[in-house]
C-alpha cells in the first residue's frame, strides 16, 4: 500500500472511531413481568417494545443514535421493582425509562424516579400517581382524568340504561393496588348511580379457590356483580361463577385476564354474557392500518414464544409508550428529563392508539375505555377472537358494535 493509501486507511479508521462514538446507543431501561401472575401481559408488552425499537432503528434511531433496550424481569413482584429501577439508573446509566407494567409494580417505582429526578411512561397502571402528583410521570393507559372511576363508569352506564334499572350490587376485588383502586372507583360511581351495596369484599392475591367467595356473593342476591381481578384471579372467578350457577342480572367488571387470548380460549363459553372492561379491541372502528401492521409484526414475533398469539389488546400500549418517548426526544432534540416532561405536558402525541394529551398526574385528558360483552363464544377456537363478533363493544355509544343483551341469564345463552 502506498503512502496515500495508508493515509486514506488511517483517515477511514479515525472516521470510523468518530462515528462509533457519535453512534453510542440511547439506552432505555424497563422492568417487565416475564414470570409470575401478570407475565401473560408483560411478555406481550416487551415484544411490542422490541418491535418499536427495531422500527425506530430502521429509520436511523433517535438523535442519530441507535436505541438499545435494557430490561429485567420483575417477576410480577412489586418488591423487586425499586431495586431494578435503582440499578437501571445508577449502574446501567440508562438515558430514559419506560414502565413498569401494571399498577402494583408502577406505584412503588414512582418514589425511586422522584428521588433521581427522572421521568417514565408507566404502562397500564391505575391511579399510580394520584398520591405523589409527580410531574415527570406519564401514564400509558386509557383511564383519563378520573382513573379510578373509569374502570367501572361504562359498566354502570350500561346498568342504568336497563328497564327496570338494577338496584343492588356486589363488589369483589383483589386486595392489591390495582384491585383496591378499581373498587374504590366503583364505590365512588355507586354513589352517583344510587345503587345499594349488598356485598363488598377484597380477597387475598394468593386466593386459589373462589367457589366459597362466589357462593357468598350469590347469597347476597345482588342485581349486578362487579369484579376487579388480575389474570389468574379472572380465571378463578369465572370458573367459580359457572360452578355455582351465578344468578344475577349483569356480571363482569374489569377482569384483566379476559383480555388475553390464551385465557379467552381456555375459558371459552364460560365467559358468555359477561360485560368486561377493555382497553383495545379488533373492532373496525379501532383497527387502523397502523394498528393492523403492528398486529401483523407482533403475531409473527409471537410464534413459538408461548404468549398471546393475537396481541390486539396490550401490545399497542407498549408500542405507544415508546412512541411517546420518541416524540418528546425528537421534538426537543434532547434527553433532558425536564424538557421531555414539559413537552409531553404541553403537546399532543400521535401514537398507534390515537392522539394522546397528558393532563393532571400524567393521566390522559380523555378516557377511552371500552366495555365489551362476550357472545356465543365457542370452546378452543383462537380465530373467533380476530374480530369483535364474539366480544361486541357495547360502550361507549360512539364505538359500540352491538347493544348489550340483558339480563345475564339471557346473554350467556
Amino acid at each position: 500500500m502506498n503512502r496515500i493509501g495508508r493515509m486514506a486507511a488511517i483517515a477511514a479508521a479515525l472516521l470510523g472511531i468518530g462515528s462509533a462514538v457519535a453512534a453510542e446507543p440511547i439506552k432505555i431501561g424497563a422492568s417487565m413481568a416475564m414470570t409470575g401472575s401478570v407475565a401473560g401481559i408483560g411478555k406481550q408488552i416487551l415484544v411490542a417494545l422490541q418491535i418499536w425499537r427495531d422500527d425506530v432503528n430502521a429509520k436511523g434511531g433517535l438523535l442519530g443514535r441507535p436505541v438499545e433496550l435494557i430490561t429485567y424481569d420483575d417477576q410480577s413482584n412489586a418488591s423487586n421493582v425499586p431495586g431494578i429501577y435503582t440499578k437501571l439508573i445508577d449502574i446501567d446509566k440508562v438515558d430514559l425509562l419506560i414502565g413498569p407494567y401494571a399498577t402494583n409494580m408502577v406505584a412503588p417505582v414512582i418514589p425511586i424516579i422522584m428521588q433521581a429526578n427522572r421521568m417514565t411512561v408507566g404502562i397500564l397502571a391505575n391511579s399510580a400517581n394520584n398520591e405523589f402528583h409527580y410531574p415527570r410521570y406519564f401514564s400509558m393507559n386509557v383511564t383519563g382524568p378520573e382513573p379510578e372511576r373509569s374502570y367501572s363508569t361504562g359498566f354502570f352506564e350500561l346498568a342504568k340504561a336497563q328497564n327496570p334499572a338494577p338496584q343492588t350490587i356486589a363488589l369483589l376485588g383483589a386486595d392489591a393496588e390495582f384491585g383496591r383502586n378499581a373498587i374504590e372507583g366503583a364505590r365512588k360511581n355507586i354513589k352517583d348511580y344510587g345503587l345499594k351495596v349488598v356485598y363488598d369484599q377484597n380477597y387475598p392475591p394468593t386466593t386459589a379457590d373462589f367457589a366459597p367467595i362466589m357462593r357468598a356473593v350469590q347469597a347476597a342476591k345482588p342485581d349486578i356483580v362487579f369484579v376487579a381481578a388480575y389474570p389468574p384471579d379472572s380465571v378463578g372467578v369465572v370458573r367459580a361463577a359457572a360452578e355455582i350457577g351465578l344468578d344475577t342480572k349483569m356480571f363482569g367488571g374489569t377482569l384483566i385476564g379476559l383480555g388475553i387470548t390464551n385465557v379467552q380460549v381456555q375459558l371459552g363459553p364460560l365467559m358468555n354474557g359477561m360485560v368486561n372492561s377493555a382497553i383495545f379491541l379488533p373492532a373496525k372502528s379501532l383497527m387502523t392500518p397502523v394498528v393492523a401492521q403492528l398486529a401483523e409484526k407482533y403475531q409473527a414475533a409471537a410464534k413459538g414464544q408461548g404468549i398471546d398469539p393475537l396481541g390486539y389488546s396490550f401490545p399497542p400500549f407498549g408500542y405507544a409508550a415508546g412512541q411517546v418517548l420518541a416524540a418528546a426526544v425528537t421534538a426537543t432534540g434532547s434527553l433532558d428529563q425536564d424538557k421531555l416532561s414539559d413537552y409531553l405536558h404541553s403537546h399532543p402525541v400521535a401514537t398507534v392508539v390515537g392522539d394522546i394529551t397528558f393532563g393532571k398526574d400524567g393521566e390522559w385528558t380523555k378516557s377511552r375505555r371500552l366495555f365489551a360483552q362476550f357472545r356465543h363464544v365457542s370452546p378452543n377456537d383462537v380465530d373467533q377472537f380476530r374480530n369483535t363478533d364474539h366480544m361486541e363493544v357495547v360502550w361507549p355509544p360512539e364505538l359500540k358494535t352491538a347493544d348489550m343483551v340483558y339480563p345475564y341469564s339471557e346473554a350467556k345463552k
